[in-house]
């Protein structure tokens, strides 16, 4: 089984939950949810899990729990996967 860990930045208290893109090699991810005991981090693992249909479960933030620069861990998908699933594609 593939695992594949991204870094995020994520912008917590927007107005909807959205991947907005690639910032390098930072995907930005915006959510609705404040940043308020772990809310924010769980509305982001549940965010991508959907994005890539994949069990909640599988998707882990690993580092940054309190910080807008998060490293998330994907189990079960490999980055091209990851890539394909996503609204928008890594600068090259």
């Amino acid at each position: 089984m593939s695992t594949v860990v991204l870094s995020l930045k994520v912008i917590p208290g927007a107005s909807r939950n959205q991947i907005t893109g690639w910032l390098g090699e930072e995907l930005k991810v915006k959510v609705a949810t404040a940043p308020e005991a772990g809310k924010a981090n769980r509305a982001v693992e549940k965010l991508l899990a959907t994005y890539l249909k994949l069990p909640q479960a599988a998707v882990v933030i690993v580092a940054g729990h309190a910080n807008q620069h998060k490293r998330v861990q994907i189990q079960g998908a490999t980055f091209d996967d990851i890539v394909r699933k996503l609204p928008l594609k890594p600068h090259q």
